[in-house]
């Protein structure tokens, strides 16, 4: 989920820690529970800041390792010890308990978007993403500021926060049904699918839709059963060429092969040097596909500007392949 709904979680598991009588013995320890909740909910992205280096290093490791199975065990004590020093009168088991709970609804909640996490290493480095929940759900993010506003005005935050997530829980369940329904719709405009990537969007009825077939990939959208196909694309394999093969040691090539499913490729040949583009097919946008990798090499095949990440025009790509090439 995003940093807004992650902060708002942590002020509901907050509330909702009310309900733990120890919690709500005394202010202290409903005090530095609040600010652990809101700290553990936000703790597991801590690897954003891989931002600031590259885009490689960011897809390669943003939600792998922060959201693995060690992390989710190490950083309710990390958070636990950092909020005793602040509030050394708390009740610790309680503090960690807390602190294990929002940690563990970080992680868990991410799951059920489109990027995934690694949630299950050290046992597997699969990326697992269960694709029916946006980065941004406008209801639940909604949910939980009337809960925060209700709260404020003097409604009982642990059973406010406990009916909420009761109705999230619910929501949740639509959402598998409303998935399965776009993937069978799917099924019927594309009998001889080999996989089917369904991504959500933040309007509630709407899906982007990949196709992979054994000739062509299919790229579309889904608004509730029907299905509108916009681009078809032939299939071909990636070659094994010396070109590919020298694009394929860039970092950041490398990083967009590793995180994403499904793409299309093409190469150009330009006055004094190769350009390789690898294009992902989950996320058109009004007839663009913003999401790629470039890679330039010389005709010695030796590698002289790559980028990936998100490009919404041809010129902002080409500026900022210029400026690494200066």
């Amino acid at each position: 989920m995003d940093t807004a709904t992650h902060v708002v979680m942590g002020i509901a598991i907050g509330g909702l820690a009310t309900l733990d009588p120890v919690v709500s013995e005394t202010s202290v320890n409903a005090n530095s529970v609040l600010v652990a909740a809101i700290i553990g909910s936000q703790i597991p992205d801590i690897d954003t800041f891989l931002k600031l280096r590259n885009n490689a290093v960011y897809l390669r490791n943003h939600r792998g390792i922060t959201h693995s199975i060690p992390a989710v065990l190490l950083w309710p004590l990390v958070v636990t010890a950092f909020v005793s020093i602040i509030f050394p009168e708390a009740n610790v088991l309680h503090l960690w308990i807390w602190s294990f709970i929002a940690v563990f609804l970080h992680v868990f909640v991410d799951i059920f978007n489109a990027y995934g996490t690694q949630a299950l290493r050290p046992f597997s480095a699969k990326w697992v993403a269960l694709g029916v929940i946006n980065t941004f759900d406008p209801i639940i993010f909604g949910l939980h500021v009337i809960g925060i506003l209700l709260w404020l005005f003097g409604a009982n935050p642990g059973l406010t926060f406990l009916l909420m997530y009761i109705v999230i829980v619910l929501y949740y369940i639509l959402r598998f049904i409303m998935q399965r329904a776009v993937k069978s719709a799917v099924l019927k405009s594309i009998p001889n699918a080999d996989e089917i990537i369904i991504s959500p969007t933040m309007r509630l009825h709407q899906w982007r839709i990949a196709v992979i077939t054994k000739d062509y990939f299919y790229v579309g959208r889904a608004f509730k059963r029907s299905i509108t196909i916009f681009d078809k694309f032939q299939r071909i394999p990636v070659p094994k060429s010396p070109l590919i093969e020298a694009a394929k040691k860039d970092k950041n090539l490398s990083a967009f092969l590793s995180f994403s499913p499904v793409y299309r490729w093409e190469i150009g040949e330009f006055p004094g040097y190769y350009e390789v583009r690898f294009i992902d097919l989950r996320y058109r946008s009004h007839g663009h596909y913003p999401f790629v990798a470039i890679v330039q090499l010389n005709h010695n095949m030796e590698i002289i500007a790559s980028y990936t990440g998100w490009i919404f025009s041809e010129d902002k790509l080409r500026k900022k392949l210029s400026i690494l090439t200066d």
